[in-house]
């Protein structure tokens, strides 16, 4: 569901930072440092947005991982199917929570407590504190941090 707000930031703005995001985090995933490739190898990985069996393998092969790889698990991440329905629906999303959502998640070495389903991260917060944020059909728990937009009811995986 998206929420239209007024915001400073436009559609392109928007688009620029989810660009400048996906450099960072190609840089990351073609890194020779373990540390800083395997969690977006993880991300790529459990987003179907690069084929391979294992992490391991996908290490073995990060050099082969290309922007449009990490685009288009930015956006299965945020609930749509490819960058281009992303970056259409740019015009309609919380564009503020979706830069502060981009914001709470960097910091690839940074451990985050990543759920099955939404309402399973819900749970968890409950008892634990926390803000669950849905991304995709999987969500995540960070100390504090807004909702990205979703497609609606779009389910990927």
């Amino acid at each position: 569901m998206h929420h239209s707000i007024s915001s400073d930031i436009s559609p392109q703005g928007s688009k620029d930072l989810l660009l400048r995001e996906a450099k960072r985090l190609h840089r990351a995933a073609q890194s020779d440092s373990p540390a800083e490739s395997l969690p977006v190898l993880r991300r790529l990985l459990a987003a179907e947005a690069i084929p391979g069996p294992s992490l391991p393998a996908a290490f073995r092969a990060r050099t082969q991982v290309q922007r449009k790889h990490v685009l288009r698990a930015l956006a299965l991440e945020a609930g749509y199917p490819s960058w281009e329905a992303l970056v259409a629906a740019l015009g309609d999303a919380d564009l503020q929570a979706l830069g502060q959502g981009l914001q709470a998640l960097r910091g690839t070495g940074v451990l985050k407590l990543w759920f099955s389903s939404m309402a399973q991260a819900q749970e968890y917060t409950r008892t634990h504190g926390g803000q669950a944020i849905a991304m995709g059909s999987q969500a995540v728990v960070l100390e504090a941090a807004p909702s990205l937009p979703q497609a609606g009811g779009a389910h990927h995986g």
